[in-house]
């Protein structure tokens, strides 16, 4: 069985003078991925492995997982073929991680991470909200096999906030 958890980067901000690749958060981003990645850490089993874009957006939210499941700089890798809205690269990624891997922690950008969320879990969502989280799990034990699994959980900061 394979697990694979996808987390939006958290809100990010434009009042920065740079390129998109290097929009910050904003402090919104920064409490969210502190509510979201400590309210998970004793809920779902740790990652493996965590793959994040390179985007400073994203790169920042996947260090609050990666803290949270004090994960070792070993198990951390930027793949900056995940700095993608469409999903072609994100489901080439996906569909080339190490078979030895059970759970895999990816980090990145919508329409992207909506689309894929939709395509290869059974839940439609509308749309991953920045810093969202969804676990879908598979019955494969090839990550290049995998298709449509099932949506264990999502959770998005609105639903840690009421």
């Amino acid at each position: 069985m394979k697990t694979l958890y996808m987390v939006r980067h958290a809100k990010s901000s434009w009042k920065h003078d740079v390129i998109d690749h290097k929009r910050p958060l904003k402090g919104r981003g920064r409490r969210d991925g502190v509510l979201v990645s400590e309210y998970l850490s004793d809920k779902i089993m740790s990652p493996q492995r965590i793959v994040t874009s390179g985007a400073t957006r994203a790169l920042s939210t996947a260090s609050y997982f990666k803290k949270a499941f004090n994960t070792p700089d070993s198990d951390f890798e930027i793949n900056n073929d995940l700095y993608d809205f469409s999903g072609h690269n994100v489901m080439d990624i996906i569909k080339g991680l190490d078979n030895t891997l059970n759970r895999v922690m990816i980090v990145g950008h919508n329409h992207a991470f909506t689309s894929i969320a939709n395509m290869l879990g059974n839940t439609y969502i509308d749309n991953v909200p920045t810093c969202g989280f969804i676990e879908l799990q598979f019955e494969s034990d090839s990550w290049g096999d995998i298709t449509t699994g099932k949506t264990i959980q999502t959770v998005f900061p609105r639903d840690l906030k009421e």
